[in-house]
């Protein structure tokens, strides 16, 4: 295995060890796809993440249809299947909630940011072997969490000692991740993931940072036009793609 990439799963493995060890206690569910999802995680790591990415993409955490499914960030069934060529057996968590199943590469539902996020990749570049020459996308923090009523729970939004936990343990894999893969920029997808670039990089100035729309529709200003046209002349502005391509 290319060495970048045994590195990367040696992180992920690290990085899902060192959050089972917290106490979630204060979360009603915690969906942890490095651990169920793991095999499909590899793949995607060995496929993808062989070596130096001149631009790294950071999104927050899985959502219910794309990486709690798949394992993948931003995994939008249809395209990991379909354009990233993955497809794995998955498991179950040990918690599963009603309303949030874990079916694998049969759930039926669609991760909206996910295929608003790759279908923006898909258009722009040939296939993801050209697209993944020079990006790469992970998420900060690799767990799902759920309220009592299965609604999504975000990061920012976890109670605020559970919160600072998992951060100092994120924040040290994201920035050995970066450190690894050694790009020029680190696109945050959405203001969260922005902030956590710019938290890690006060420790090691190396990268530009910027960030684009997350392409969520629970953000009214995704909702606005068409997101991948949006997100695609922000990375023109900030100067991580050229206009027009090449």
């Amino acid at each position: 295995m290319d060495t970048t990439a045994n590195e990367l799963i040696h992180l992920a493995q690290r990085l899902r060890e060192s959050l089972a060890e917290l106490d979630f206690s204060s979360v009603a569910y915690v969906y942890q796809p490095l651990e169920y999802a793991w095999d499909a995680h590899c793949e995607y790591i060995r496929k993808y993440g062989c070596a130096h990415r001149q631009v790294v993409f950071l999104g927050m955490n899985p959502g219910p249809f794309g990486m709690a499914q798949t394992g993948v960030p931003f995994g939008e069934i249809a395209v990991v299947r379909d354009w990233l060529k993955i497809e794995s057996s998955i498991g179950k968590p040990l918690k599963e909630h009603p309303k949030r199943p874990i079916e694998g590469f049969a759930c039926k539902r669609s991760e909206v940011s996910g295929r608003r996020l790759w279908g923006l990749f898909a258009r722009r570049f040939d296939s993801a072997d050209v697209f993944f020459q020079h990006h790469f996308v992970l998420n900060y923090c690799p767990l799902l969490f759920t309220t009592e009523t299965g609604s999504n729970l975000t990061p920012d939004k976890l109670p605020f000692s559970l919160r600072n936990e998992i951060e100092g343990i994120c924040d040290t894999h994201l920035q050995a991740v970066l450190t690894t893969l050694s790009p020029l920029w680190a696109v945050g997808i959405g203001g969260y993931a922005e902030q956590r670039l710019q938290d890690v990089q006060l420790h090691q100035l190396t990268w530009e940072i910027t960030r684009i729309l997350h392409p969520s529709p629970a953000s009214p200003s995704s909702n606005r036009g068409d997101w991948g046209e949006t997100a695609e002349r922000q990375l023109i502005s900030a100067g991580v793609w050229m206009d027009p391509v090449t």
